[in-house]
């Protein structure tokens, strides 16, 4: 069913908690990555890759925090997010985002993979022509 408006809003603050704490626990972790990094230890590829990640949130989060301190702004979000898609940090991403990037994604490879064997296909056909 639908739902209230003061649902909708509960839902929406609960939704921008969790993110703030997830981003939180983030920066706890990636400081103590940074911290090993000063100390000489090597991180391994997932550790780097989730460091590069807590640090293109935190800088994504510069432009966010501006729709969320000054009033009203926060009712031009869904028209900053449609031009910028990448502006949100991660952790603020919903479900049905994270499903409809993975399904791009998927789509994209399986476009790549359809072109990849139509060339093999052209290449094995002008092979035989050229030895038949």
């Amino acid at each position: 069913g639908k739902k209230s408006l003061r649902q909708v809003v509960v839902d929406e603050l609960r939704h921008y908690c969790h993110g703030f704490h997830l981003l939180w626990i983030d920066t706890k972790v990636a400081a103590r990555m940074v911290w090993r990094l000063l100390h000489g230890q090597v991180l391994t590829r997932r550790e780097r890759r989730r460091l590069l990640r807590t640090c293109a949130d935190l800088f994504r989060l510069l432009p966010f925090l501006v729709f969320v301190i000054v009033p009203f702004m926060e009712f031009l979000l869904p028209v900053f997010l449609k031009l910028f898609p990448e502006m949100l940090p991660s952790t603020f991403e919903t479900e049905s985002k994270k499903e409809e990037k993975q399904r791009k994604k998927l789509n994209a490879k399986l476009e790549l993979a359809k072109f990849l064997r139509e060339t093999i296909v052209e290449m094995a056909k002008r092979n035989k022509a050229d030895t038949g």
